[in-house]
């Protein structure tokens, strides 16, 4: 495990920004729902996906940052919304786990198709669970960053739903979360919250080929969800690699610098530069990292 206090920020010493365009593209997932994103094309064929949390959209500091950080590297990004979140299609809904690994899944294939090799896979809370959940199913990212995502699902329901949750839920078959003003934030189902708490991330983790080289990133200020949970991540995930950032809240607000420093000093250190990895017969990748 590393741990980073405040330096100095990491654009110093990039001499020239590349020439960058960036636009609104639109991908439709297994469902027909269509997923809303910005590409921040650099003219590489290399791109890295970017994942947003709970109740989060593209549109949100942690995203947009790490994007323009990679884009002035020369690397092409991508971030888009969840099926149910900002602008994309679909309804809202309080687990959707499973769904949001496939939301991913279509966005890596559509990119495939059109000549990209994907070069890493970044989630912010939620968003991490998505990709350590794509890569235990698919195997075929050789770089995944889990940004301060929550290791046990079951932990930090009751903050939001209540004491009694369960019983509550199961007798009126869903409970409303509501804002402090009492105006409707959302609906959470039996079938959502039982997705949620039904969603292995422990086994996840442990499924992840060997070959795919993981990082995560944790605030010790994060009080949505607890650093200890990065630390279960780094016993149970294979290849892995801990860094916590002294101070840094859920969101980083203040260290936006630091996370974006690690996030491409990890990508750059990582990739594999020639070529994408071929599958083995029985499924497994074969890297040459």
């Amino acid at each position: 495990m590393s741990v980073t206090r405040p330096t100095q920020s990491y654009r110093q010493g990039v001499q020239q920004d590349p020439v960058v365009q960036r636009r609104r593209v639109v991908i439709p997932n297994s469902h027909g729902e269509k997923l809303v994103g910005i590409l921040h094309e650099t003219g590489s064929k290399q791109l890295v996906i970017v994942c947003h949390g709970f109740q989060s959209t593209k549109d949100r500091i942690p995203m947009v940052n790490l994007a323009a950080a990679l884009e002035r590297e020369g690397i092409s990004a991508f971030r888009f919304d969840f099926s149910g979140n900002g602008e994309s299609e679909g309804s809202f809904l309080y687990g959707n786990y499973r769904k949001e690994a496939e939301d991913l899944r279509a966005i890596v294939q559509d990119f495939r198709t059109k000549g990209r090799v994907i070069t890493a896979i970044i989630g912010h809370s939620k968003g991490g669970n998505a990709v350590l959940l794509y890569a235990s199913k698919y195997n075929d990212i050789s770089i995944v960053i889990n940004i301060s995502g929550r290791f046990n699902l079951k932990r930090g329901i009751e903050g939001r739903l209540g004491l009694g949750y369960l019983q509550r839920i199961k007798q009126n078959g869903f409970i409303d979360v509501r804002n402090k003003k009492g105006k409707l934030e959302y609906r959470v189902t039996e079938e959502s919250l039982m997705d949620r708490l039904s969603t292995d991330i422990h086994a996840a983790c442990r499924m992840i080929c060997q070959d795919c080289r993981v990082l995560t990133i944790h605030g010790t200020k994060d009080k949505m969800v607890p650093a200890e949970d990065a630390s279960e991540f780094d016993k149970f995930t294979p290849n892995h690699k801990l860094h916590i950032i002294e101070g840094a809240d859920h969101e980083f607000t203040s260290h936006q610098d630091e996370l974006a420093s690690l996030v491409i000093q990890f990508i750059k250190a990582n990739y594999q530069k020639d070529g994408p990895r071929s599958k083995r017969a029985d499924g497994t990748i074969d890297s040459r990292m």
